[in-house]
């Protein structure tokens, strides 16, 4: 069989089996690594900033709005945030998506009321279901695909 760790190799190529198993454990362990939970966090505190300066731009979401609606870009980029938050907290990977979707609801929901001070846009309570809704979604996915594509995944997480 050969030494404990070292890669089987067939008529001087490598296995491809061989490798697979140790490519899910570096993917798993990068992933839920305690430096990409500050990163997540950070990216995640920076993009909701970018948001909401964004969304505070007179005529930007008019110009936008050419390119996307409203609903496709509030489920695109609270989907992100929500991969973001699940990815930057800890505990099992239920525990990160009930927290993922608790922050995704209350940035929205700022995301929201900050749009109510602005006269040329409007708060709208639907807007914050679909950030809720992308949450949801997206988190449920992860938390349920990550053990099955990635089989260390459940125990990394508790890390």
């Amino acid at each position: 069989m050969g030494v404990p760790g070292q890669i089987p190799r067939r008529h001087g190529k490598v296995s491809f089996f061989a490798t697979a198993v140790p490519m899910t454990d570096a993917v798993t362990a990068l992933l839920f690594h305690p430096r990409l939970r500050k990163l997540s966090i950070a990216g995640a505190g920076a993009m909701y900033l970018t948001i909401l300066v964004a969304g505070s731009i007179p005529g930007a979401r008019a110009d936008i709005g050419q390119y996307a609606s409203g609903a496709m870009l509030h489920s695109t980029a609270y989907a992100v945030l929500a991969s973001l938050c699940f990815f930057g907290s800890s505990g099992s990977l239920a525990a990160r998506a009930c927290k993922a979707v608790l922050a995704v609801a209350a940035m929205g929901a700022g995301d929201e009321f900050v749009q109510s001070f602005f006269p040329y846009r409007g708060a709208d309570v639907r807007d914050w279901a679909v950030d809720c809704a992308s949450a949801v979604v997206t988190c449920s996915l992860l938390s349920l695909l990550l053990p099955l594509l990635l089989p260390g995944a459940a125990s990394a997480a508790r890390r």
